[in-house]
């Protein structure tokens, strides 16, 4: 049996999904990481992939964490102390190591002898009907069972492959997935897949077409399912265009992720913090992208004054909303 939920926004994808989960009454399914309520082969298609952030899940997703992570997966980086500066959390679920076994952008963009994406860009862009663009993630001989069943490292790709085609001038992009959190991973996989379909669909000059994403196992965990709860949707648009050229591209992700090792790595001064949180490209849903990713390092270091010049510099009210509401959901004593 196959679920499908359709949409025009992630949000409300999720929202379907996980109310369907919830009403299964009993965990089904035993997993190393407990328990879990589980439906099997679900389709979600999302019309419009520009509206691809949760905002009803709470706890609420980090947003300064979603984007430090786009933009390592764009730099193609599998560096784990970079992206724990935004997620200090993150190796209790993907291992205590100096780099991550199944980083999504170092398999796309350094692992199997090629950057993928960018032999993406130059296949569809000298054969817009090819059915033959794939970019792989899975590595059997990196990320599959031992022979006694036991996973040879805590952090597995989830995600194995991207289906990319062009169709009516416009860049369609298929997402499969072996297993999906609804709860911690899927609104950030939103994030992922969709972000990387809207830069390339830029690389190309075309539009950005449907976003399909299948998830073989979608569950949630037993022990989340006290902690997870709805909150009223937020009708708010994703002012920001990530779709430009390529060069305009590695100009903004480049200089972002200069600043993010240099954020990550320094104690910096407030001053210091300021100068790394603006663009020299000009382009706003990087300056944007950029101003987020500072304004988690202002929090951190409690520079609140900081903070807040930071955030009134962002000009998508969607991000500033999800930075309140995620900043709201840690006050009461939780450390950063």
């Amino acid at each position: 049996m196959i679920s499908v939920f359709s949409s025009d926004s992630a949000n409300d994808i999720w929202a379907q999904a996980t109310r369907q989960l919830l009403d299964v009454k009993i965990a089904n399914i035993a997993s190393r990481g407990g328990d879990t309520r589980e439906i099997l082969h679900v389709v979600l298609s999302l019309s419009n992939p520009r509206e691809r952030w949760v905002t009803q899940r709470f706890p609420p997703i980090s947003i300064a964490f979603a984007l430090a992570e786009l933009m390592w997966i764009l730099s193609g980086s599998n560096d784990a102390r970079i992206l724990n500066y935004w997620n200090p959390k993150l190796p209790q679920y993907a291992g205590n190591n100096n780099s991550y076994h199944g980083a999504y952008g170092f398999r796309i963009r350094n692992s199997f002898g090629l950057d993928q994406l960018e032999r993406a860009y130059f296949a569809l862009k000298s054969n817009p009907e090819t059915r033959q663009v794939v970019i792989s993630i899975w590595d059997p001989k990196l990320d599959f069972p031992g022979i006694n069943g036991e996973p040879v490292d805590k952090d597995i790709p989830c995600n194995i492959c991207s289906l990319l085609k062009i169709r009516d001038e416009k860049l369609e992009w298929t997402q499969i997935m072996r297993s999906n959190d609804v709860f911690l991973g899927l609104p950030y996989n939103f994030i992922q897949f969709t972000s990387l379909q809207e830069i390339l669909a830029g690389w190309l000059n075309i539009e950005v077409g449907s976003y399909t994403h299948f998830s073989d196992s979608l569950h949630l965990y037993e022990n989340n399912f006290d902690i997870l709860s709805m909150n009223n949707n937020t009708e708010i648009i994703n002012s920001d265009n990530l779709s430009i050229s390529k060069t305009k591209f590695d100009l903004n992700t480049n200089q972002i992720f200069d600043n993010m090792i240099s954020i990550s790595r320094n104690n910096l001064s407030e001053n210091e913090l300021l100068n790394l949180a603006e663009l020299d490209t000009g382009d706003k849903a990087y300056q944007n992208i950029m101003l987020i990713i500072s304004a988690y390092a202002a929090y951190k270091l409690n520079y609140l004054e900081t903070e807040k010049e930071i955030l009134s510099k962002c000009s998508n009210e969607l991000f500033v909303h999800m930075w309140k509401q995620w900043k709201v959901s840690k006050e009461g004593g939780k450390s950063r």
